[in-house]
């Protein structure tokens, strides 16, 4: 194992993965108001919402009135995530940094989650790949259940290099390796991990983790020891897998920037002003904060 990273970039996924599946619409007015709190808290990439149906995601029906209302900063990549050409059409007017497709390393969860297997889904996005590239939108991919899935069980890392490859011939210039309902641990998210970067260079490479069994921030040091200095989070906890019982949120933010900042690893993340951004959309969704860092934040304030 070589030297940790000295820096590390956070991708902000809470406006958008983490209030997706709320079942309560959250308001334009108050996932504007998130957004700019995050990127006054320091973080500097932030998914912001997807264009896909209304139909199977109703939280996301305001994609183009978020993306109208943001103040936009120059030192902030928005982006959005797009299923095929018609949600990528959409997006283009708004004008988006950086467009995300996805894809699955379990056939099973591909055929439950957007009802076509692992090689139509990449035909779906291959156009638009191309059409992003060609506008000089970058484009960033997500393998989903590349450490478990809920129908299939066990994933061998041979099916997150397949997936990353087909993504790499495409034209995708980043993968996310996704532990989509929580169950990896270390060794598993290394092994998903190497899987990818025998397609892809280091620095291309991203961990998303869930904390379902806990697991997330050993699983990101796991990753930091192999080199990894990109990873997915999400503020206050927000988040979960809608087609697996029991899968709790993303990372959360506010965990992962208390964790490098201990390890001296820079974010340029003020954790303070990103305690207060969880605080705020954990209040309007009416629940408890999911990260412990936050909590014991708060808990100190008020002591």
């Amino acid at each position: 194992m070589g030297a940790l990273p000295s820096k590390v970039r956070i991708v902000e996924v809470g406006p958008r993965d983490g209030l997706q599946n709320e079942k309560n619409f959250v308001s334009t007015a108050v996932k504007v108001e998130l957004i700019g709190r995050l990127q006054e808290a320091g973080l500097r990439h932030i998914e912001t919402t997807s264009f896909v149906s209304p139909k199977w995601v109703p939280q996301m029906a305001d994609n183009a009135a978020v993306m109208a209302g943001i103040v936009r900063r120059d030192d902030v990549v928005y982006s959005v995530l797009v299923p095929n050409m018609k949600g990528y059409e959409a997006a283009l007017p708004t004008k988006p940094g950086e467009v995300e497709v996805f894809g699955s390393a379990s056939e099973a969860f591909s055929q439950k989650n957007i009802n076509c297997s692992i090689a139509e889904s990449i035909e779906r996005f291959a156009p638009v790949v191309e059409a992003a590239l060609a506008a000089g939108i970058r484009v960033r991919g997500a393998i989903s259940c590349a450490l478990g899935c809920p129908y299939e069980g066990e994933i061998a890392a041979e099916k997150v290099t397949y997936v990353a490859r087909l993504m790499k011939d495409i034209g995708v210039q980043h993968v996310g390796i996704a532990d989509t309902i929580g169950v990896g641990t270390p060794r598993k998210a290394r092994k998903a991990l190497e899987a990818a970067l025998a397609v892809y260079d280091i620095g291309d490479v991203s961990g998303h983790f869930h904390d379902t069994y806990g697991q997330a921030l050993a699983n990101i040091y796991a990753a930091l020891e192999l080199g990894i200095s990109q990873f997915d989070a999400s503020v206050a906890g927000l988040g979960g897998c809608p087609y697996a019982k029991g899968a709790t949120g993303n990372v959360a933010t506010e965990n992962v920037v208390y964790l490098l900042d201990g390890l001296g690893i820079e974010t340029g993340v003020d954790l303070d002003a990103l305690v207060d951004a969880g605080a705020f959309i954990s209040r309007h969704l009416g629940r408890t904060n999911g990260s412990n860092v936050a909590n014991a934040i708060l808990a100190k304030r008020a002591g």
